[in-house]
């Protein structure tokens, strides 16, 4: 009688493969401002091979020598989870708080975005821009460059409708992100 070794796992610690969907989450991480602690941060994911998507940091408490760190990430569940024992663990951290697991919060980016074009496309650019409320910060006769602030998929939205229409350069700022309500984080 002939076995079928195929199925049969190799060993008798076989764990099923997991397939979890990656999903983002943006990460607010309040840190001690002083010369480094991004450097670790940012350490800590390309180490372990992490990802990230968007980051911004910005002193937020001046008198405490206060600074917030916000990171978008991509993962799997246990990946997400991981990333933040991690971070939590770390000495200049004082919190850590996933804003998409937390709530409601509200997130917002700020794109420059430079299109070239004269008669058509350029009408063109300028009703889209009208429509997704980007506000014109510098026009040459043959150029504009608009700013725009919002939801990333917005800004997402709105650089992809530009490449017909001359797109030339974008700058972006990265996310932001508060919790809803009237606690601090």
């Amino acid at each position: 009688m002939k076995q079928d070794t195929a199925e049969q796992p190799a060993s008798a610690y076989f764990l099923e493969e997991r397939h979890d969907p990656n999903e983002t989450h943006t990460l607010s991480v309040l840190v001690q401002n002083e010369p480094g602690v991004l450097a670790r941060v940012i350490g800590l994911f390309s180490g372990r091979g992490y990802n990230i998507d968007s980051l911004t940091v910005s002193e937020t408490e001046h008198a405490k020598h206060m600074s917030r760190i916000t990171i978008v990430t991509t993962g799997t569940p246990m990946v997400i989870q991981q990333i933040k024992h991690q971070l939590d663990r770390m000495i200049p951290v004082y919190r850590v708080v996933d804003m998409t697991t937390t709530g409601s919060s509200i997130e917002r980016e700020l794109a420059m975005v430079k299109v070239k074009g004269t008669s058509d496309p350029r009408i063109e650019a300028m009703r889209l821009a009208e429509v997704f409320r980007a506000r014109v910060v510098d026009a040459t006769s043959e150029s504009f460059i608009f700013e725009i602030t919002g939801a990333s998929d917005k800004i997402d939205q709105f650089v992809n409708l530009m490449v017909p229409l001359g797109l030339v350069e974008v700058s972006r700022t990265g996310v932001a992100a508060i919790a809803r309500g009237p606690d601090g984080m």
